[in-house]
């Protein structure tokens, strides 16, 4: 059987990213020609990308580890979006992630773009124990705030779950109706990876949403910002008026309707 062509190899182990078998290896390290040097510097430039990411995820991992090994089974990762917008619910996600769950390129949901934070939160449903949404809608938001509207909204995802947490890792905060044992994490959605998968999951489910909302109040823009206090945004508002979906406590919109800034009690 011929040996593969530089073309070949490259489109396989480089441009496919399939593993470089040791013979091919050894074969190209013997090649003098340029072509050759560049597939291997190709091939280990991707094997340090490889060995770096597997490093961030064992430390975004270590929670998670600590508890498996203290007898957690059910551990969930819990992350809420939309607090800032003036439009739209406030939504979060809880995941419930199989132990030895690993996924390259999981990472805080704003880190990430658009097609990535899909492909992730596609496999991130597919493979879970279970995942569940809790939203809050503008009407709710402006009646209890938007601080308790976060929490309420994380409360109810972490209900939705078809199976009860023995443990609950949460950004930054503590859930005090929600009678499990939980993690308050700094930094959470960039720093433990099941918060991490729910703010994916969390950010591709209302980003969708805002997708649909778009379609039924147009002109806002609201498909391309989501319903973040941008420029376009609040020009719009005041061009075309307060819809049903925005949020009446947030200044912006009350600007828009001719009221004062409201004194809002965050806690």
């Amino acid at each position: 059987m011929p040996l593969p062509t530089l073309s070949e190899l490259r489109a396989r182990y480089v441009a496919g990213e399939l593993p470089l078998p040791a013979e091919l290896e050894a074969e190209l390290a013997a090649d003098p020609r340029a072509g050759a040097r560049a597939i291997l510097e190709a091939v280990e430039r991707r094997r340090r990308r490889n060995r770096a990411e597997g490093q961030r995820l064992r430390k975004m991992l270590r929670v998670e580890r600590g508890l498996r090994r203290g007898g957690v089974v059910h551990l969930a990762g819990v992350d809420e979006v939309g607090m800032s917008p003036l439009a739209g619910p406030v939504v979060s996600a809880a995941v419930i992630l199989p132990e030895g769950f690993r996924l390259a390129g999981v990472d805080d949901s704003k880190k990430l773009d658009a097609e990535t934070r899909e492909r992730l939160a596609a496999v991130i449903r597919r493979e879970c124990v279970c995942y569940a949404i809790g939203s809050v809608d503008p009407e709710e938001i402006d009646r209890i705030n938007i601080y308790r509207a976060g929490l309420l909204s994380m409360r109810r995802a972490i209900e939705g779950l078809r199976v009860t947490p023995d443990h609950v890792l949460v950004d930054a905060r503590r859930l005090d109706e929600v009678p499990i044992p939980q993690t308050p994490i700094i930094h959470g959605d960039a720093e433990c990876f099941s918060i991490a998968a729910a703010s994916i999951v969390a950010k591709v489910h209302r980003d969708a949403l805002m997708v649909e909302l778009d379609e039924r109040y147009p002109g806002y823009g609201l498909a391309r910002h989501k319903g973040y206090p941008v420029r376009e945004h609040q020009d719009a508002l005041m061009k075309l008026g307060v819809t049903p979906i925005h949020r009446r406590s947030f200044t912006p919109v009350r600007r828009a309707l001719g009221l004062e800034p409201e004194q809002m009690d965050l806690f």
